[in-house]
């Protein structure tokens, strides 16, 4: 019984956990299901578009999510010319950055001619990698409509 009781236990957990993965990872199409009426109201070339990952000027924050998902960052910038909002898009990836030395590895062999154990130290290197945050898409909202989009060229 105690088996029975562990099994749907560890079962549990692990759909739970796998589910917790899936809504970080969201498609277009989950995230148009969650805004029906501003997809429903666009027009056909937009839709589109937004289906594709594309963006315009002149799209709606709403739109903008529809095609992106969630920013990784919003700043909020105040001027002279009024206020508006920046929305930044990053990409995450890890970089490999080469072997390099990390002390000295103890080392213990047997010598037949002097018949005795001798030590000696020997350089001990690992693989270093690093992780890298880079910016990919910058969207500026003015009065909720995108104004300026950056994006970088690879």
């Amino acid at each position: 019984m105690t088996f029975h009781l562990n099994r749907r236990l560890i079962t549990t957990f692990m759909l739970a956990a796998s589910l917790g993965f899936l809504t970080g990872c969201q498609s277009v199409d989950d995230r148009i299901k969650q805004k029906p009426e501003v997809f429903a109201g666009l027009d056909a070339a937009t839709q589109d578009k937004i289906k594709q990952g594309i963006i315009d000027l002149g799209y709606t924050e709403d739109m903008v999510y529809l095609a992106l998902g969630a920013p990784d960052q919003k700043r909020e910038s105040i001027t002279a010319a009024g206020k508006s909002v920046t929305w930044i898009y990053n990409t995450y990836y890890t970089r490999y950055d080469g072997t390099q030395m990390v002390g000295y590895q103890r080392r213990v062999y047997y010598d037949p001619y002097l018949r005795s154990y001798r030590v000696y130290y020997q350089p001990a290197f690992v693989e270093t990698y690093r992780d890298e945050k880079e910016e990919r898409i910058r969207v500026v909202f003015k009065d909720g409509k995108a104004t300026v989009i950056e994006q970088s060229k690879d």
